[in-house]
This record gives C-alpha cells, sequence and structure tokens, in this order.
C-alpha cells in the first residue's frame, strides 16, 4: 500500500512537471512570461526614472537653498506691499476723491462752471481733483466735468485736452466725450477733425438715443466742411435706420439741402 501511494505520488509529481514543461514550449505562455518581464522591466525603468529625477531635484534644492529662499521672500514682500498699498494708500485715496468731488458736481449744476472747474477756497475743483486723484474713479471723472467745463465757457483748446485724458469701460460714457471732443473742434472750425469725432462716438454702442444724435452732428460737420455727399448718406442712414427718432422728423428737409447743394 505504501508503495502504490508513492507511485501515485510520482505520478502526479511526473505529470505536473510535463505540464510545466508543455507550458513552457507553448509560444502563447513564452510570449506571456516575456510580456510580463517586459512590463516589470518598464515599471522598473519608470520608477529609476522618477528616482533620479527626484534625486535631481533634491540636488538642486540642496545647491540652490539660499537663492530658492531669497526668491520666496521677495515674492512675499510683492505681496505685502502690493496688499499694503491698496489698503493703506489706494482705497483710501478713491474714498477721499469720491467725498472731494461732490462739492465741485454741485457747482457744475448750478453752471457755475468756473467754480466747478477751480474751486471755492473751501471746495476742490475739478482741476485739482484730476490733478491729485487722476488714477482714482473719481479723479478720471474730474478730467471728464473739467473738459465740460472748459467747453461750456469757450475754452475749446482745453476742453479737448481734458477730453481726451479721460477714459470709461462704459462705452456710451466714452462716446458721450468723444462727441464732446467733436464739438470743440466745431466751435474752434476744424469741421473735418469734428466729423471724424462725431463719426467714432457713433459708430459702437448703437443705441436709439445717442446714436442717431452722433450721426446728425456727423452729418452737419459735414456740410460744414463743404462734403455733401457723405452728409446726404449719413441723413438717409438716419431716415431708414432711426426713423422714430427727434432727429429724424425733419431729417427729409436736411436729405433735400444735401442734394440741392450737391448740384451746385
Amino acid at each position: 500500500m505504501h508503495v502504490i501511494n508513492m507511485f501515485i505520488k510520482f505520478w502526479r509529481r511526473k505529470n505536473y512537471f510535463v505540464s510545466v514543461r508543455r507550458n513552457l514550449s507553448n509560444p502563447l505562455t513564452v510570449k506571456k512570461i516575456t510580456m510580463s518581464k517586459s512590463k516589470e522591466k518598464k515599471h522598473e525603468d519608470k520608477f529609476e526614472h522618477i528616482e533620479d529625477a527626484l534625486t535631481r531635484g533634491e540636488q538642486f534644492i540642496e545647491s540652490n537653498q539660499k537663492m530658492l529662499i531669497n526668491i520666496v521672500i521677495v515674492v512675499l514682500v510683492i505681496i505685502a506691499a502690493f496688499l499694503g498699498y491698496n489698503k493703506f494708500i489706494k482705497n483710501p485715496r478713491i474714498q477721499e476723491a469720491s467725498q472731494q468731488i461732490f462739492g465741485a458736481q454741485n457747482y457744475f449744476a448750478k453752471d457755475s462752471f468756473n467754480l466747478a472747474l477751480n474751486g471755492d477756497g473751501n471746495i476742490s475743483g475739478f482741476l485739482e481733483i484730476a490733478d491729485n486723484y487722476g488714477s482714482t474713479p473719481a479723479g478720471n471723472l474730474a478730467k471728464y466735468y473739467a473738459g465740460l467745463c472748459y467747453l461750456y465757457t469757450g475754452d475749446y483748446k482745453n476742453a479737448i485736452q481734458y477730453l481726451e485724458k479721460f477714459s470709461s469701460d462704459d462705452l456710451l460714457f466714452s462716446n458721450m466725450a468723444i462727441a464732446n471732443i467733436g464739438d470743440a473742434y466745431m466751435q474752434l472750425g476744424d469741421y473735418k477733425k469734428a466729423a471724424e469725432y462725431y463719426k467714432k462716438a457713433s459708430a459702437s454702442k448703437i443705441n436709439n438715443f445717442t446714436t442717431p444724435l452722433f450721426l446728425m452732428k456727423n452729418a452737419s460737420a459735414y456740410e460744414k466742411a463743404g462734403d455733401y455727399a457723405s452728409a446726404l448718406k449719413i441723413y438717409e442712414q438716419i431716415e431708414k435706420e432711426f426713423p422714430n427718432t427727434p432727429e429724424a422728423r425733419d431729417v427729409e428737409k436736411y436729405i433735400a439741402r444735401a442734394q440741392m447743394n450737391l448740384k451746385k
């Protein structure tokens, strides 16, 4: 019985090794083993690359530790300076300028343009606010008001100067300032220049309020400059595109006038 058991064990062991040999001789088995080894090799190579990169990074940090610390300090100083500037300088100046402009605006609303422009000794005028707080929203607005004050008091060159300094992200507001520059050039008799500014003002932020107004001014400037063809084209544009606006009510007579001047 013991011999039989030994034979059975031997037979099983023999079959196992035969099976292993067969599997090893099988091309598919060999391919799987090869692929497995290849994957292991790739993983090993990948880890080696990562280790090399980490080692190089550590070496760089160790070699340049002082420089990196200085860079971090500089960045922190810049951030602190920026935050400090906003908190202790910029924001207080914005608030101060906003408070100061109210008095000048009140004078402007009363048509007291000289007082609005120059102040009264107690209240700052637009010129002072524009000069001292020009980088703030209120200081920027003061430039526009100063330009209007000069325009309404007949100082057209200074009006142009201050209106050109004004800037706004609001296209409607910006176009108003551009058209005001056109008004100043009209008063100076430079009709071609005025037409350029009116054209620019009417070209963006199209609406039924300011666009036909600026177009009418543009056409008038062209007529003053003797360019009746351009004036006629704009009058016809108003009639076609803005028929329900105040500017379109009498536009037919302006069309007739431009046509008549073209025939001369």
